[in-house]
């Protein structure tokens, strides 16, 4: 077989390059060399693991390799160690066609997002497992539309999240993917999880025409300084996309990390902000960080900074929910008192 490299795409249109680095058998190499393979003129990614997600409840295809080092990486042990299947897209087809079979929720497209799963389940399985509603359910789906994975209950929407490592700097092998699932199945919706690194204009552009549909964008922190430190690169020009991405008519859905210590307050409100002056609609998730990797020795947000962060996104925004509940609430009294604070449509659960 013979195996070609990659060349960078982000120096190549006048970008900062990452400066980040895989670990490939105890040595460290470029994310994109140690994630993509050429092979007799076929590109093949790296890839973990692929499995219906929750709370997502989309199938998520976790990739190896990431053009950022974040500090507090909770997919360290694929995204920035090369451990995997190589796949090329004809190969990742085959997975998404088998995924079809099961789908149990079928979304419009504007509704191609992890934040819109929050409103259809509670994932406790009650109703499958005792054959009672849960205390927590929307009462939007019968029991026929909850199925179990390897991560639990919850529907199985039709969707396609590229998600783990982030390579999107280098579209090749997503252009081919992509164009592949809306050949053979264009009713299922095609996202990605991405922290923006890559999606320059033109990358962008390649992706949205390739057929893109979704993106999560995880915008980590709104200082630069913060940011380079958190995640070895710039944020300039992510700070940016919210605009484009709306602008191309991608499905935008925007995450945030509360990170005592490091993203607070101060940085919430310059989001929110300026992801007002683009648009009040755009879907806005509020995460509460847990110790992971390399911040092991910081703490947990508490219930009342979450629920003053998402007052601070709810003066300018229209759609924020709070998320990753469960590393702030340990009992059914905190939920409640966070649902009484913010409302059950704003939890997700």
């Amino acid at each position: 077989m013979i195996f070609t490299q990659l060349q960078c795409t982000l120096k190549a249109q006048g970008y900062e390059p990452c400066y980040c680095f895989t670990e490939v058998s105890g040595k460290h190499e470029l994310p994109c060399r140690a994630g993509f393979r050429i092979s007799n003129g076929e590109i093949y990614r790296l890839i973990y693991d692929i499995v219906l997600s929750r709370p997502e409840d989309y199938l998520s295809i976790y990739q190896s390799s990431c053009n950022h080092n974040c500090l507090k990486c909770h997919s360290w042990y694929f995204a920035q160690v090369a451990i995997g299947h190589w796949y090329n897209p004809s190969e990742v087809l085959i997975e998404v066609l088998k995924y079809r079979e099961k789908v149990t929720v079928w979304e419009p497209r504007e509704r191609a997002t992890m934040w819109h799963a929050s409103d259809l389940c509670a994932h406790c399985g009650s109703c499958i497992l005792t054959d009672t509603t849960g205390a927590y359910c929307p009462g939007k789906l019968s029991p026929d539309k909850v199925t179990w994975s390897p991560q639990g209950y919850g529907p199985a929407r039709n969707i396609i999240s590229f998600t783990g490592g982030d390579l999107y700097c280098q579209p090749a092998f997503y252009v081919k993917v992509f164009k592949l699932i809306k050949k053979e199945t264009p009713d299922m919706w095609v996202h990605i999880e991405t922290n923006g690194y890559g999606l320059t204009p033109r990358n962008l552009e390649v992706l949205y025409e390739a057929g893109l549909d979704s993106i999560w964008l995880d915008m980590k922190a709104y200082y630069e300084d913060t940011y380079r430190f958190l995640c070895g690169t710039s944020n300039k020009w992510i700070l940016e996309l919210p605009a484009l991405i709306r602008d191309m008519g991608i499905v935008l859905e925007i995450v945030l990390l509360y990170i005592p210590g490091l993203v607070e307050i101060d940085q919430i409100e310059k989001f929110s902000e300026h992801i007002a002056n683009i648009d009040k609609n755009i879907p806005v998730m509020l995460l509460a960080f847990f110790p992971e990797y390399k911040l092991l020795h910081l703490r947990t947000p508490t219930l009342e900074e979450m629920i003053i962060a998402y007052r601070a996104l709810r003066k300018r925004l229209n759609n924020v929910r709070i998320g990753n509940v469960g590393v702030f609430c340990k009992t059914t009294k905190c939920i409640d008192d966070l649902i009484e604070n913010i409302g059950r449509s704003s939890v997700a659960l």
